[in-house]
Order: structure tokens, then sequence, then C-alpha cells
């Protein structure tokens, strides 16, 4: 039950959102979940400020998980993150920030887990 939640300065067309979903589907297997209840949020055109001055390209990602993963597991999410937000939209890593949220209680379709 992840759920990926990205604010991205740039516009992202519906193509680049397609492709950053499935690539996020792939990733979120490093979490040990699968993209079957994998849901990805956008909010493009975001204004970000990092150090003081506007980001052209940017992003905040967070990444909220159903009970928590490894700090290993984390690294390795981040850097993925980091590897498709580059590939799709060309923001490089050193203005991603990606944050994570490990939950103890997860509702869906009317019940929690």
């Amino acid at each position: 039950m992840p759920f990926i939640d990205s604010k991205i300065t740039v516009a992202v067309p519906q193509e680049k959102r397609d492709a950053i979903k499935s690539e996020l589907g792939r990733a979120v297997s490093v979490l040990h979940k699968t993209e079957h209840y994998l849901m990805v949020g956008f909010e493009d055109n975001y204004d970000l400020y990092l150090g003081g001055k506007k980001l052209s390209k940017g992003a905040f990602v967070s990444v909220s998980l159903y009970g928590a993963a490894t700090s290993d597991d984390y690294n390795r999410m981040t850097g993925e993150i980091c590897r498709i937000l580059e590939k799709e939209l060309g923001i490089p890593g050193n203005a991603v920030y990606v944050t994570y949220q490990g939950i103890k209680d997860w509702g869906w379709n009317g019940q929690n887990f």
C-alpha cells in the first residue's frame, strides 16, 4: 500500500506521467511492495525553493508506506526516484528531496489492514 506523491516544478504531460507511474511501479519492488496497490499522485508547475533560490527544475517526493522498510531499502528507492525524474523530466538528483513515512494503520475499501 504505498502512495508516492510528487510536487514537481515543471509541467508533466500525460505521457510523462504514464512513464513515471510505470517506472515507479517497477521501482516499488525495492520496498518489497508491488504495483498492484501502488497509488501515484502528481502536482506539477509547483514552486519549490532550495537554498533561498527558486528551482527551475526540482521535485519533492513523499513516499507513504504501509509498514516500513529498511534504511538500505529507502536509500535504494531514493536512487530509483532520482534516476526516474532525471530520465523523464531532466530533474537533477541534487534538486530532489524524498521523504518516507511508515504507516501503521492503512484503510482501503471500507476497512483497515
